[in-house]
């Protein structure tokens, strides 16, 4: 079998689907938590958390951790700044606002839009859900910087 492109090594221009899969499903974080790449598209990007055992916060619950909610919508805004051809150096600001608990034993998606890049920051909105995207688990709004030359549009 070949192995995966190096998307850390080609981390300007367009991001194709195959990179986007590997930068979703390839790293040691993502593969820890089980991410699975769902689509990209110009400044747009979706990942599913599947719901496993390991990944509950609370047994009760049976609800996947909130830090896995976290690192998911931190994840997905980091694709969609990759999808809107610029190259994310690290989360400036990232807020996240809880606005009810996911379903037990619910997988969840998150969508993420990067709506603005200047030539220092791109500016990110993303929403994890549980199976209706108008009924929202969670919602961000983030900042990133830019690696140096790293935006293609709105400087």
């Amino acid at each position: 079998m070949a192995e995966p492109p190096d998307f850390f090594q080609a981390m300007s221009g367009a991001l194709d689907e195959d990179a986007a899969r590997q930068m979703v499903m390839r790293t040691p974080q993502t593969e820890a938590l089980g991410f699975q790449f769902l689509s990209v598209s110009p400044g747009r990007g979706a990942i599913r958390a599947p719901w496993r055992a390991e990944l509950v916060g609370d047994p009760e619950t049976q609800v996947i951790a909130s830090g896995v909610v976290t690192t998911l919508l931190d994840h997905v805004c980091g694709l969609s700044i990759r999808a809107a051809e610029a190259v994310p150096q690290g989360t400036l600001d990232l807020r996240i606002d809880y606005m009810r608990p996911a379903r037990a034993r619910a997988d969840l998606v998150a969508e993420g839009h990067c709506y603005k890049l200047t030539r220092t920051i791109a500016f990110v909105r993303a929403q994890a859900h549980d199976g209706d995207p108008d009924d929202p688990v969670a919602t961000a709004q983030a900042a990133f910087a830019l690696r140096e030359g790293g935006a293609a549009w709105g400087r």
